[in-house]
């Protein structure tokens, strides 16, 4: 499909959906929002699709909203608002649910809902010149939409700090606070991102949809009986599947599992 803000290619498994907004620093609008939920939740749904990577181009990330959206915004009544809200939420919980993994390619400015996308992405690589700030404080506006994702992201803590001072922070703070889980030179960027991407599609399809579900379901659960019994199902489950029987076979056999790229 063709989009207006976005630019996107697949090879090799991979689907990379770049931000294409450059002259704005990929500044996102209720279009955007809506073609980027689409490429989304077409990404996931393909077979052909074992990652996808979100990018921007130009100098920037995502700079965070467009200023005349937040203009035009300012005018909405209540239910206008909750409307254009609702649509960020869901695009942050298409990210987040994706039976796919989800790689953030992460560049320059990573701003306010730019750090949201950051954020509700399974795995971050940053360059080490990019910058993150959550901004929304400083315009009499508070971080909703994104803040599940931040916070799980980098811990309430934290959260409480740069949700409140609204300070720009650099790569290696990124880094610490799990926001980014690999830092790069700008110009070995795309070259970090790839071998995480090496490593993902040599996983079973199957599989990361299922580990990506256990980790949101087990987290802050209580170690107790049900927890056993219920992490007892899902490994059984995972055993007794088609690609846990091939994963096996290939193991003893000392073959490449049918999932693999092809040579």
């Amino acid at each position: 499909m063709t989009y207006s803000t976005l630019q996107t290619t697949l090879s090799q498994g991979v689907a990379v959906i770049w931000l294409n907004r450059p002259d704005v620093r990929n500044a996102m609008t209720i279009e955007l929002i809506g073609e980027l939920t689409d490429a989304v939740n077409a990404a996931s749904e393909d077979p052909e699709v074992r990652a996808i990577v979100l990018a921007g181009t130009g100098k920037a990330f995502c700079a965070g909203a467009d200023l005349n959206w937040m203009k035009a915004a300012s005018t909405y009544g209540p239910a206008e608002n909750e409307a254009d809200s609702i649509k960020l939420a869901n695009l942050l919980r298409a990210i987040a649910e994706s039976p796919k993994p989800t790689v953030a390619r992460v560049h320059g400015p990573a701003f306010a809902g730019g750090l949201g996308l950051v954020s509700a992405c399974d795995i971050a690589v940053a360059s080490f010149e990019a910058k993150f700030c959550l901004t929304e404080v400083r315009i009499g506006l508070i971080p909703a939409m994104i803040s599940p994702y931040v916070i799980r992201a980098m811990g309430p803590r934290a959260a409480s700090r740069y949700f409140l001072t609204a300070e720009v922070f650099d790569a290696a703070e990124a880094y610490r606070l799990g926001i980014a889980q690999e830092l790069a030179p700008p110009e070995e960027l795309d070259a970090a991102v790839n071998r995480i991407l090496g490593t993902l599609v040599l996983a079973g399809p199957r599989a990361m949809a299922d580990t990506k579900r256990l980790i949101h379901d087990i987290t802050g659960k209580t170690v107790d009986d049900a927890l056993a019994r219920d992490t007892a199902q899902r490994i059984a489950q995972s055993r007794a599947s088609e690609e846990g029987r091939e994963g096996i076979a290939s193991f003893l056999e000392k073959r490449k599992p049918n999932w693999h790229p092809q040579d």
